[in-house]
């Protein structure tokens, strides 16, 4: 985007790259946290669960400090075109990242309560759920960093296949625990993980949409579920 050579041009861009590399640093804190809960789940090691826990405060705090430099910016610099549609969007992926933080601390937990049972292959079976899901993360991530809207419509057509591996998945446990009681305890934990995971590539689909809005200034939230119910009604 061009912008007049003056003061107030120049505080914003800088105001926006500053924004910019918070929410990067961000992200890439909330691709450390999750891929250290699901190392927890995998190496059966609490401490690293207990690890988790402690760092999703670091990613709290970069919420809140996002937050307040965007009130900041909208107080004292007004920004408009494409500059605020990056605010908005800078916005909303922090509300994205920090639940990202919240669901693995959750996976944490749920790999220490697996640590305490007896050992099983129950876990293994998340790992084309687990690549998938952090897969989109990063390719979110990416498509935010060089603003390519392209790349972000690949990450909401990939949601569907994460959507899949995790109704396969539970389906296959649930069917698991009816033939084998025994299993529960450890088939529900895994459940809880692929829910997250699941729930991870949603906020992946937020972010991407966040991008295409600060990209294009469109809007494509819901999109798909509002052609699907513009069909419906033959509209």
């Amino acid at each position: 985007m061009l912008r007049a050579v003056t003061g107030r041009a120049s505080k914003s861009e800088s105001t926006i790259d500053a924004l910019r590399e918070q929410i990067l640093r961000m992200g890439a804190l909330a691709e450390a946290i999750l891929a250290k809960a699901l190392r927890c789940v995998v190496e059966r090691d609490r401490a690293i669960g207990e690890a988790v826990q402690r760092d999703d405060l670091a990613i709290d705090q970069l919420d809140v400090a996002i937050d307040d430099a965007i009130l900041r910016a909208l107080a004292l610099q007004a920004p408009v075109a494409e500059d605020l549609r990056q605010v908005i969007a800078i916005k909303t992926m922090a509300t994205d990242l920090e639940r990202i933080g919240d669901l693995s601390r959750n996976i944490a937990k749920s790999g220490m309560r697996l640590a305490e049972r007896p050992e099983t292959q129950l876990p293994s079976r998340l790992e084309p759920l687990r690549n998938a899901a952090t897969r989109l993360l990063r390719t979110a991530l990416d498509s935010f960093q060089t603003l390519d809207a392209e790349a972000a419509r690949g990450v909401i057509a990939g949601d569907d296949r994460v959507d899949e591996l995790q109704d396969a998945l539970v389906r296959q446990l649930i069917e698991g625990m009816e033939g084998d009681p025994s299993s529960a305890s450890q088939a529900v934990d895994v459940i809880f993980i692929a829910e997250s995971l699941e729930r991870v590539g949603d906020h992946a689909t937020n972010i991407a949409e966040d991008v295409i809005l600060a990209v294009e200034a469109r809007n494509v939230k819901h999109a798909e579920k509002l052609a699907r119910r513009a069909q419906g009604s033959g509209t």
